[in-house]
This record gives C-alpha cells, sequence and structure tokens, in this order.
C-alpha cells in the first residue's frame, strides 16, 4: 500500500533535501536539523531542533519520531519524548527533543540526520467504564513480574 505524505518546506528548511527511505526495506525515513545554528548540546541537556518541515499526515496515521540507533550507540544522543507523536491534523513544524545522555558535548549542524520519522497506522477505540475487568493469567504483575 503506497500513501501521500505532503510536505511542505519552510524558509528555514529549503536547502535540506526531502526526506527520503535510504533503503527499500527502511520503516522510517530520516529528519534533519534546519537550525541556522550550530546547537551544542552539553550533557544531561535537552533541546528543541527544528526540521523546517510541516506535514499532512493522513487521517488514521500518525507520525512515530524515533531516535536513530547511531547516535544513540556512539554519542549517547536520544530522544525525550520517544516515540513522539504527530498527529493527522498537527500542521505545525516538526521539531525534534533531542537529550545528550552521553558524557561528552555534542554539536547538531545544519542538515545533520537528528531522527526518524515511521508512519503508522492508529486505530482509536470506544471508551468505556465498567465496574469489573476480566482475570487475566499476569493479573496485577506489573514491572519485572515475568521476570528477567
Amino acid at each position: 500500500m503506497s500513501l501521500v505524505l505532503n510536505i511542505k518546506r519552510l524558509d528555514h528548511g529549503k536547502g535540506l533535501p526531502l526526506p527520503a527511505y535510504a533503503t527499500v526495506d527502511a520503516a522510517g525515513f530520516d529528519l534533519c536539523s534546519a537550525s541556522q545554528e550550530v546547537i551544542e548540546i552539553q550533557p544531561g541537556q535537552r533541546v528543541l531542533v527544528p526540521t523546517g518541515l510541516v506535514m499532512e499526515i493522513p487521517r488514521g496515521y500518525e507520525g512515530q519520531v524515533r531516535p536513530r540507533s547511531g547516535l544513540a550507540l556512539k554519542h549517547g544522543i536520544s530522544l525525550v519524548n520517544t516515540p513522539g507523536t504527530i498527529d493527522a491534523d498537527y500542521r505545525g513544524e516538526v521539531k525534534i527533543i533531542m537529550i545528550n545522555l552521553g558524557d561528552q558535548p555534542f554539536s547538531v549542524q545544519y542538515g545533520d540526520r537528528i531522527a526518524q520519522l515511521v508512519i503508522a497506522p492508529i486505530i482509536q477505540v470506544q471508551l468505556q467504564e465498567v465496574d469489573e475487568l476480566t482475570d487475566s493469567a499476569r493479573g496485577h504483575g506489573g514491572f519485572g513480574s515475568t521476570g528477567v
């Protein structure tokens, strides 16, 4: 199935290439920094990085913003709100909340690939309040209850 994702480049993102899938089976495409200034992320610091893109995600889908594994492994760079959700009715600029979990400062420059975006279907449910829930084998078992 092929969907169309309408993308508008803002002025500060006009020098960047449009996002694209790196391989034929890639689940997500990279998003780049559209910050005109170098952003230095200190260890433990969070920053908001513009992408210069506005998207029209098809109804019934969401955009899931996820960290790039290479940045995470090599530099300790991740995203605070991950996966972050971009709703189909949002029409503002996509911005990425990055965090430096490493022990060295990290610089983000214009055009650097900073995150990836996966377009995924959503299901909205009908919420129904009840007095009791059905039992399950797990029951109330929470964090770590199924073992290591």
